[in-house]
This record gives C-alpha cells, structure tokens and sequence, in this order.
C-alpha cells in the first residue's frame, strides 16, 4: 500500500507535518507560509518520489531498451496517467506535459489560433487575468491582425457578466478566461461561460492554475475546449504543467515546436509528426519533476479535492473577517463567490514594506501586482499584500497574520 494510500483517512489538520519547510523558524517565529498562489510547499511523498527517481531511475524516457530506461518511461507516463484521471481527461493522448500554465497557454495561442486568426477577429479575455493569459493573445494578435477585447469586472473584483456577453460576437474566435483569479480569488461563472460558448461554437480555453489545488477539476463536465494548469501549485516541482485540449483540436493544430520525440520520420525532404500526446512535447522533458507531480497528485487524492475545499472554504472566511476588523486594511477582491486568496493594502504603507514588516514576524505572504498588473491599475493601486491559503494552512497562520499586520500598523504610525 502506498503512503498516499494509507494518508485516506488522515484528519486534514494533520497534513501540515507532511511538509518538511513549515517545520522551521522564521526570524525566531514559527513560519506562517501564506504564498501558495506563487508557489505551494512539497510534502514528503514528492520529494521522496523524487529523490527516490534521481537515485535509482533515472535515464531519458521513450528511446531506451536498458531497464533505467523503461523505469523512468514507466514513471513518466504513469504520472500522464494519474494527471488525466485526476482531471477526468477522455482519453491520455489528450494530456500535454508542458513547463506550466505558461507554455500551455502560449502552445494554443500559436498552434490553435494562429493559423486560424485573421484580420478583424476576435479573442475574449476578461480584466482580472494573469499576463499568462494576456499576453500570449497580445502576441498572435499582433501577428494576425485579430483584436483583444477585454471584459470589465466590477470593485468586488468579480466578472460583470452582462458586460461579457455583451462582448461575445460573430468575431469572437476564442474565450480565454481564469477559472480563478490569483489576484483576487474570484471563481469565475465558467459553467455559464462556457454554456454560452457553446450555443455559438466558440472554443473556450479555462487557466485553472489557480483552482486545480483547491477543488475538483473535470474537464468533461466543464464542457471547456484546453485547460491549462501548473504543477508547482498544487505541492508539485518547478517547472512541470498540463495542457489538456480535446483530441479533435489537438489532431488539427501543428507542432508548436521541433526536435526530438515529436517526430515519427524526419528526412531533407520534411517530417511526419509524431501521434499525440508526444506531437506537443519536442525534446527531453523536465522528467523527475513530472515524476513528482504524479506524487503530488497522489497526495491530493488522498487527501480528498472536497475536504480541502471545505477547509480552505472555512479559513477564507475567517481570515477576510479578522482582516477587515483590523483598521485601516482595505480589501481587494471581495467577491461573493471566492477561493483561497486575499489582497489587501493597510493605511498607506506600501505593500513592499509591509511584506518585509511581516517577513520579520515569520509570516510569508506575496506583494507587488501579482503579475496582474491591469486589476491593480482596475483598483487604483501599485500592487497589494496578498495572502494565500493552501490545504496545510490553520488558524494558527491566520492569527499570525493578523498579529503581524497590527504590529506593521504600530510601526508605521
């Protein structure tokens, strides 16, 4: 029996001794570690999976008759595995390993969209996106002459939805939208969303890189065309994500890069691409850290995707409660509908300084614009403290938090 296995009934209090980084002091504090929308901490299962890899198991996948070789092949499409049944893919074929949601995006931006993009088309995004999901659409805009058009949202941070079917037109060639936002934690209505798209045959592309460590994720009941995700969010390594598309898409777009793996025959005269998944994924790839993801999708299955809803669900509110007592913190994003991230600002200390501030207390949050920079220009602001929630976090770090941003506000004054 695995570990993640024998985890299934484990209290969810009980996780945080799973990672080995929140066992330590800060600045002579116990270490709140409230920055999981940038990066979540590794339990011992991945790192151990990892580290058990690079030991005994490690050789280039796919080309190898030796017995290292087929090891690693092994563990590498049995991660592809484990990721598609933890999304409900139809089919593995339509699991791409990519770098992160970056790639993923940028994958379908230019061998979805490009060569079907011409002049006075369309794509649909909306204010509160990441630049991920920006500015890859800026680029095959420019490169085909189609048009960005941006949905508004409203001061709760939240999609004005009226707005954004109003934007839907006969141009309209994709919907790219967060499924939920990183700067302001808003879940998006993707199931009207992606209704909508579908009544007017409009593919719809979700970045779930924010919900895919938070919640249960199945692309099959979503009904959307690519969804696109990052590991190093969801308790896996650097450097590892997914792009899932339906098969019928991916069959008709082209390679988005050349090399190796993604050939079947390569001569002077031109090349026969290779089936998919392997047609998206040129050169050796990032091989033990998709190897830790698989872990990590272990780990959260055990741990239960609705539990750790629950628990965050709890802790959201009693963190934007006890935030927005304190005097002089403004919230940033309040929507009604929300996951486990929370921008705020505290009098007019700067969001750099109150990090800093709260770095000395132990307490690690995320500060500047979030790589989100239009949703601070939407609030008027040069960036925010966020805090962030993932499945090991307790009231504990909450009270912490708020500890450390009162001091913050005795400082400054």
């Amino acid at each position: 029996m695995s570990q993640a296995q024998t985890r299934e009934f484990t209290p969810l209090s009980a996780c945080r001794r799973d990672f080995p980084a929140l066992h330590q002091l800060v600045n002579d504090h116990p270490l709140a570690y409230l920055d999981n929308a940038a990066s979540a901490q590794q339990p011992e299962l991945v790192i151990e999976t990892v580290a058990r890899y690079q030991q005994h198991d490690h050789a280039n996948v796919h080309r190898g008759v030796h017995t290292l070789s087929h090891r690693a092949t092994e563990a590498y499409e049995g991660a592809r595995d484990k990721i598609g049944s933890f999304i409900n893919a139809p089919s593995r074929d339509e699991v791409i390993l990519t770098s992160g949601t970056t790639e993923s995006i940028n994958l379908v931006a230019q061998s979805f969209c490009g060569p079907r993009l011409k002049e006075g088309d369309e794509i649909l995004i909306s204010h509160m996106e990441h630049h991920s999901n920006i500015v890859p659409w800026q680029l095959v805009c420019e490169q085909t002459g189609a048009t960005l058009v941006v949905a508004p949202i409203n001061q709760d941070g939240e999609l004005v939805y009226e707005a954004f079917v109003d934007l839907v037109s006969d141009k309209t060639r994709l919907i790219a939208v967060a499924h939920v936002s990183n700067a302001l934690g808003t879940i998006n209505p993707v199931a009207d969303i992606i209704a909508l798209a579908r009544d007017r045959n409009i593919p719809v592309l979700l970045d779930g890189a924010q919900c895919v460590p938070h919640m249960a994720v199945d692309v099959q009941a979503l009904g959307c065309d690519f969804y696109a995700f990052s590991g190093h969010k969801m308790f896996g390594p650097t450097g590892t994500g997914v792009l899932w598309g339906k098969q019928a898409h991916l069959d008709a777009m082209p390679p988005y890069q050349g090399g190796g793996e993604m050939i079947l025959e390569v001569s002077f005269d031109g090349t026969i691409y290779n089936d998919l998944p392997y047609k998206f994924e040129a050169g050796t790839p990032n091989i033990s850290g998709i190897v830790g993801l698989g872990a990590a999708i272990d780990y959260l299955q055990a741990t239960g995707m609705a539990r750790i809803e629950e628990h965050e669900s709890r802790l959201l509110g009693y963190m934007m409660q006890k935030l927005g007592d304190i005097d002089g913190v403004r919230l940033i994003g309040t929507a009604a509908n929300k996951a486990g991230v929370q921008s705020f600002l505290v009098d007019d200390i700067h969001p750099h300084d109150l990090g800093t501030i709260l770095d000395h207390q132990g307490v690690a949050i995320r500060t500047g614009h979030h790589c989100a920079m239009p949703v601070m220009e939407f609030f008027g602001v040069p960036g925010t403290a966020r805090a962030s929630l993932a499945l090991y976090n307790n009231q504990d770090d909450i009270d912490q938090l708020l500890e450390a941003v009162v001091k913050a506000r005795q400082i400054f004054s």
